[in-house]
């Protein structure tokens, strides 16, 4: 995989991952900064590393395979792994101001 295959496949992963919504909170997962890491590999695995907004989050295997579908779709990818981690710990400072508008942070 080239590095213009690699970046042109890094951008459809964050173009998916904006349609990617908790349901509790109408902005999707990249804006909310729950995305720490996307790694795409030359044989076209895509590794992603993500938290959640507290980790007992009721919504967390909808969000995960939600996730998990729509990016096993793009193509170019061959295998999905996802991580969910939570350090560094999420707070609201990691949103987009997108995001911290649309929910009143602002």
């Amino acid at each position: 995989m080239t590095p213009q295959q690699r970046l042109e496949i890094e951008e459809k992963v964050i173009a998916m991952l904006r349609t990617v919504y908790d349901p509790e909170i109408p902005v999707d997962i990249y804006s909310l900064g729950l995305i720490y890491k996307i790694d795409v590999t030359d044989k076209g695995d895509l590794n992603l590393d993500m938290t959640l907004t507290a980790p007992n989050c009721p919504a967390a295997d909808f969000i995960v395979e939600d996730t998990r579908i729509k990016l096993e779709s793009i193509d170019g990818i061959e295998s999905v792994t996802i991580n969910i981690v939570f350090e560094p710990e999420w707070t609201q400072d990691m949103m987009s101001e997108e995001a911290k508008l649309e929910l009143g942070f602002l």
